[in-house]
C-alpha cells in the first residue's frame, strides 16, 4: 500500500472501518437485514456497545452491516478485513495466505478464510456476451498443475486441470475451470459468453473450428508450425493473461485444490477486469470488491469441503 492509503482512517480505527463500509453498501442510510426498512432505524443505545450495531423499530430485531455479506460471523475486526481486501486487490499476481497471516497478525486458518471469502465476492454472477459488432476476442485453453514421473507416463496432462480463457482486447476476460478441454466442455462456454457479431481468434486447435462458424469471422494461428501473428490474427492477448495467472500460481499459491480452482480464477480475472489500463487503481479496484461481498456469504465448511450430517 502506498502511504497515504496506509493513512485512510479505515484501516486503523474499527468505528471509522464500519463507517466506510456502510457508507458504500448502505448508500442511502441503514437498511434492515430482516425487513428492509429504512424509515425506523437508529443506533443501539445503552444495551449494546457493540460496534455498527443498529435495531429496526418496524421489526424489533437488530441488525449490523456485517450480515448477508462474507463478514458475517467473523470475529475478525472489519479494518483488518478492509486490509486484506486492498492487499490482494492491489497484488497483480496474488497474495498468499501466509503472507496475510503474518501482516495483518491472524491465524494462519483465519488468513486462508478470509482469502476465499474475499474471492467469492470477486465471483460475477450472470453477465452479457462479450465483444459485439467491431470487437475481438480471443479463446484459449491452458492446463494448470505440476508434472511429475506418473503425469508424464500417463500422456502429460493427467493430473493438470484444465481452464478455458475468453479475453476481449482491450476489454475483460473470464476464465472457467472444465473437466477437460472437449469440443462438449469448450463449444458451451464460447457460445454462452461470446457475442455472435464478434471476431474469434484461436489456434489450431479442433475445439473451435465448427463454433469459429457461428461469429462474424474466426482467425486462427497455427502454432504447430511457429505461426504466432499473422496481421491482426493472434493469441498473445489470452497467452498473455495466462501467463499472469501461471506465474501466480507456482510463484504466490504453489498449490491450488480443484475445488477451490474457480474462486482463484475468480480473484484474476477480477483484477484484470479492474486493471490500470480501463482507468482503475489500487484503491478503486479494492472498493469494486468490497461492493461485491453483499449475498455471498461462505462458512469455513462450505471452503473446506466439509459435508454435513
Amino acid at each position: 500500500m502506498s502511504d497515504s492509503v496506509l493513512n485512510a482512517p479505515h484501516f486503523h480505527d474499527e468505528e471509522a472501518a464500519y463507517a466506510f463500509v456502510e457508507a458504500k453498501l448502505w448508500p442511502h442510510g441503514p437498511v434492515c437485514f430482516h425487513c428492509k426498512g429504512t424509515d425506523r432505524v437508529g443506533k443501539m443505545a445503552g444495551k449494546s456497545t457493540r460496534t455498527g450495531l443498529y435495531k429496526c423499530y418496524a421489526c424489533r430485531k437488530p441488525f449490523t452491516v456485517k450480515m448477508g455479506t462474507i463478514f458475517e460471523a467473523s470475529h475478525v475486526e472489519m479494518k483488518l478485513w478492509l486490509q486484506a481486501i486492498h492487499l490482494i486487490c492491489a497484488s497483480k499476481k496474488g497474495i498468499s495466505s501466509n503472507q496475510l497471516h503474518r501482516t495483518l497478525g491472524v491465524t494462519l486458518k483465519t488468513a486462508w478464510f478470509m482469502s476465499h471469502r474475499i474471492r467469492e465476492a470477486m465471483r460475477s454472477g450472470s453477465l452479457a456476451p462479450m465483444g459485439g459488432e467491431g470487437a475481438i476476442v480471443e479463446a484459449d485453453e491452458t492446463y494448470i498443475g505440476r508434472k511429475d514421473g506418473t503425469e508424464k507416463a500417463r500422456g502429460g496432462y493427467h493430473h493438470k486441470r484444465a481452464v478455458v480463457s475468453l479475453v476481449e482486447r482491450g476489454g475483460e476476460a473470464r476464465t472457467f475451470h472444465v473437466d477437460r478441454a472437449t469440443v462438449a466442455e469448450v463449444v458451451p462456454i464460447v457460445r454462452k459468453n461470446v457475442s455472435k457479431e464478434t471476431a474469434l481468434m484461436t489456434d489450431e486447435s479442433n475445439l473451435y473450428v465448427r463454433v469459429g462458424g457461428e461469429f462474424a469471422s474466426h482467425g486462427a494461428v497455427e502454432h504447430g508450425v511457429g505461426e504466432y501473428v499473422r496481421g491482426d490474427i493472434h493469441t498473445n492477448t489470452v497467452e498473455g493473461y495466462f501467463s499472469i495467472f501461471k506465474r501466480g500460481f507456482k510463484g504466490i499459491y504453489q498449490h491450488c485444490g480443484e475445488k477451490h480452482l474457480h474462486r482463484y480464477l475468480a480473484e484474476y480475472d477480477f483484477r484484470y477486469n479492474n486493471r490500470v489500463r480501463l482507468g482503475v487503481d489500487d484503491v478503486q479496484r479494492a472498493e469494486k470488491a468490497l461492493v461485491g461481498v453483499v449475498g455471498k456469504r461462505l462458512t469455513y465448511r462450505t471452503a473446506r469441503g466439509v459435508k454435513t450430517a
